[in-house]
């Protein structure tokens, strides 16, 4: 007790905010905390490279040409008659090319046309316009048949003159397609929330088990509560997790905005993209308490790395499960399963993030964040009381013993020196 009159030991949530402080600045300024970072970069920008790369040479593999070996006149009239189809059909129709302009009565092999070509021929149109003939794989021939078979009737037919321009009218989305649209938004949400949750959730535990080798733990055990500690840690790992995800969101939303049209866009959620996001950030603080809080409890009675994965193997096995209820459950809304996996404090915030989607009323996002809390904290208490017991080895019971059995020793001590001053 100080000269005020107040004890010097911190309550429980200043305690918490001195270790959440302690650990948070020692992560973020640590040379690890940049590999951290750039860790999950590295597979996100090869994965673009990649699929441009990719994407480019589909591109170039998906334009299969038509030769055409026809005279001079028929084959201007059936490059013609592609181009004004292809300007009203789109992609619809393969590229022409003409691969020989055949003089009258000159007779030609199409099957010659296929020997050491470079172009991307993939079938020869040959004959007249009144009596075209393909030649190439059966599969390309049978599919593409209707196809020429329309352009060389253009030829035929010349040209019709102008084309009637068509009115288009747009109707409202069915509510059949909305839900559709949202359901493939609220997929999303619930795989990235489950993804991050995995990817984050850990540092908790290996962080504990690093400090409960060096007897840290202990140290910070025997100057604050237990409790304090494991809240401090929890918090400090979420916030360290939010900055990755921050740093990951900004670098994810330069690429999406650079990619532009060749990303496909989701449907928009039934609460809109802007409190969606933070309700994503809420529930994933609220799945990574969850879990981080399960976690700490599993270093509480692991003393190596090897224990840790043992142990933990079943947690995330069983976060898996929890993952495809969830999952299972979005598709049932209002169902007595849905309601389950909102009640599940495990599944809970997964099944609240795909009812944002796909829900627009936000009370029941209430309910369940304060229930989400409650479990925290209650995870918390058994996990620092499982620690007392397992670690520290103190016990009420036996805390009162050893006081007892101290102040036994030191009266017996007391007693012995004075009756040696005695004699």
């Amino acid at each position: 007790m100080n000269e005020t009159g107040q004890t010097g030991r911190l309550s429980v949530l200043a305690a918490a905010w001195v270790v959440a402080r302690r650990d948070f600045v020692a992560i973020l300024f640590s040379r690890s905390f940049l590999f951290f970072l750039l860790g999950p970069l590295f597979p996100v920008v090869v994965a673009a490279l990649a699929g441009s790369v990719g994407q480019r040479v589909d591109a170039t593999a998906a334009q299969p040409e038509v030769g055409i070996v026809m005279t001079g006149a028929d084959a201007d009239a059936m490059v013609g008659a592609h181009d004004a189809l292809a300007a009203r059909l789109g992609e619809g129709l393969p590229n022409f090319v003409v691969l020989k302009r055949l003089a009258p009565g000159e007779a030609y092999d199409p099957a010659d046309a296929f020997e050491g070509r470079q172009a991307n021929i993939a079938a020869v149109l040959s004959g007249t316009p009144r009596a075209p003939m393909l030649t190439g794989p059966t599969d390309r021939i049978h599919s593409w048949s209707g196809v020429i078979a329309m352009v060389a009737a253009q030829a035929v037919a010349g040209p019709m003159g102008p084309w009637p321009d068509v009115t288009l009218k747009s109707t409202i989305s069915s509510s059949a397609n909305e839900r559709a649209g949202r359901l493939k938004t609220a997929q999303a949400a619930q795989m990235l929330l489950f993804l991050l949750t995995m990817m984050l959730a850990g540092m908790v535990l290996s962080n504990l088990v690093e400090e409960k080798g060096n007897k840290i733990i202990e140290v910070l055990a025997a100057a604050i509560p237990m409790d304090s500690v494991f809240l401090g840690k929890l918090f400090a790992m979420l916030a360290v997790s939010l900055v990755g995800i921050a740093v990951w969101g900004g670098v994810g939303t330069t690429l999406y905005l650079a990619a532009g049209s060749a990303v496909p866009h989701l449907p928009t959620p039934a609460v809109g993209w802007p409190l969606l996001i933070v309700l994503g950030v809420i529930y994933f603080s609220m799945a990574y308490l969850l879990l981080g809080s399960v976690f700490l409890s599993i270093g509480s009675m692991a003393t190596t790395v090897r224990e840790v994965q043992t142990i933990s193997m079943p947690v995330t096995m069983m976060q898996l499960m929890v993952f495809f209820l969830a999952s299972y459950a979005m598709t049932l809304p209002g169902s007595g399963i849905e309601v389950f996996a909102v009640l599940f404090p495990f599944s809970s915030p997964f099944a609240m993030l795909a009812r944002a989607a796909q829900d627009p009323a936000l009370w029941p996002h209430v309910g369940a964040v304060i229930g989400q809390g409650a479990w925290v904290l209650l995870l918390v208490r058994g996990g620092s009381a499982l620690f007392r017991k397992r670690v520290m080895k103190s016990g009420p019971g036996r805390v009162r013993k050893k006081g007892a059995r101290a102040r036994w020793k030191r009266r017996a001590t007391a007693g012995s020196a004075v009756a040696a001053s005695n004699l």
